[in-house]
């Protein structure tokens, strides 16, 4: 256990705890993604986590079920977790070939096909508990000390809407969409400074999709969303 604590490096284990969800589940994938884990891999015990990470035993086991829930990984009693690998799923081998084939612009116009949609799912089927999250977790991305922690509550945020739409084929489809997003455009944009600006634009763009949401206006929150997306793809590669 001491070299995987070495391998991820001693900062991790000087935080004392994660307050929120979204932080757990973006430091399990940090370690996953930075590890030398290959898929089939089988991940460290519970107890160890705990102690790699730096967070409770029941912050690490929902992160588990967040990532099992997209396909990340996979859960055998007795056996342990292990990283998804081909063939653990009908997805998994697909999803691998994606992100060998999209180049980021089109992940971006898959994403302005389909996250529109959902925005408009959630506007018209969200429980005031599924507002309030989404609420929470908008105002977690002007926080972001770094582009990495950014990215990681911006993630959170966009699924968030899909869990919001209260139905588990469009948050699959999201999860799937999401997983390329990850393996696609994370890493793949050079940022011109250490961190998001206080007016950075996606700011007042998620708020404009909440608003919507939470007006309960299917028409106004998939166009919040286009725009919002419309905004991301000019930004980063000077597409509309």
């Amino acid at each position: 256990m001491g070299q995987l604590i070495n391998q991820f490096g001693k900062s991790m284990l000087t935080k004392p705890s994660f307050p929120y969800r979204d932080d757990a589940v973006a430091a399990l994938w940090k370690f996953i993604a930075t590890g030398s884990f290959r898929p089939g891999d089988r991940l460290p015990p519970e107890r160890e986590l705990t102690v790699i990470l730096g967070m409770s035993r029941s912050m690490l086991r929902g992160a588990l079920d967040a990532l099992e829930r997209e396909g990340a990984i996979w859960r055998h009693v007795g056996k342990g977790t292990f990283v998804a690998a081909r063939g653990d799923s009908a997805d998994t081998g697909s999803l691998s070939e994606l992100t060998r084939q999209v180049t980021p612009i089109q992940l971006m116009r898959a994403r302005l096909s389909l996250e529109p949609a959902i925005s408009r799912e959630a506007a018209l089927n969200a429980s005031n508990a599924a507002v309030i999250r989404l609420k929470l977790s908008c105002g977690r991305c002007p926080e972001a000390a770094d582009w990495e922690a950014y990215e990681a509550h911006d993630d959170a945020f966009h699924r968030t809407i899909a869990e919001a739409t209260d139905n588990v084929l469009l948050l699959s489809l999201f999860n799937q969409l999401n997983q390329v997003r990850r393996a696609v455009a994370w890493g793949t944009v050079i940022r011109q400074s250490p961190q998001p600006a206080h007016e950075h634009p996606s700011f007042a763009e998620h708020s404009a999709v909440v608003a919507a949401i939470e007006a309960r206006d299917p028409l106004a929150a998939h166009a919040a969303m286009r725009v919002h997306l419309s905004s991301v793809s000019s930004r980063l590669f000077g597409e509309d």
